[in-house]
């Protein structure tokens, strides 16, 4: 199984749309790829103890964006990736976040001053019309 589903019940974020976002990141990082099959339902619902309707109604969203596609008696696959950088792009960024993380807890920044700070950078680049 390529994505196991994880849920964080106090979020906020309703259960199928947490699906939607674990799905869509993990196109992004290059963990699920076209051609990847995508847990079934029973798998998902065994798991973590949800509604089956749930699950379908996250695979039903990622169908209309057209990211995967149900194929009858076989279940469901990727059918594209995000745009956005390669996996090399994202390895060596990654990196350089990391060092950054590093460097801002040796200076005493919590995960939430960290979480301000970024949120403040990227809607900083937004106006900008860098991001």
């Amino acid at each position: 199984m390529v994505i196991e589903f994880q849920l964080d019940r106090s979020s906020g974020v309703s259960t199928y749309l947490q699906l939607v976002h674990q799905v869509r990141q993990a196109l992004r990082l290059g963990t699920l790829r076209p051609g990847d099959k995508l847990p079934t339902a029973r798998e998902v619902v065994e798991s973590l103890a949800i509604n089956p309707n749930t699950v379908l109604k996250a695979y039903r969203e990622l169908e209309r964006e057209g990211l995967v596609a149900g194929k009858p008696g076989l279940g469901t696959f990727v059918e594209r990736g995000l745009p956005g950088g390669t996996l090399a792009d994202h390895t060596r960024l990654r990196r350089g976040l990391e060092t950054w993380v590093r460097q801002a807890r040796e200076a005493g920044l919590d995960e939430e001053d960290l979480r301000t700070l970024f949120g403040a950078v990227l809607a900083d680049a937004a106006r900008e019309g860098v991001a």
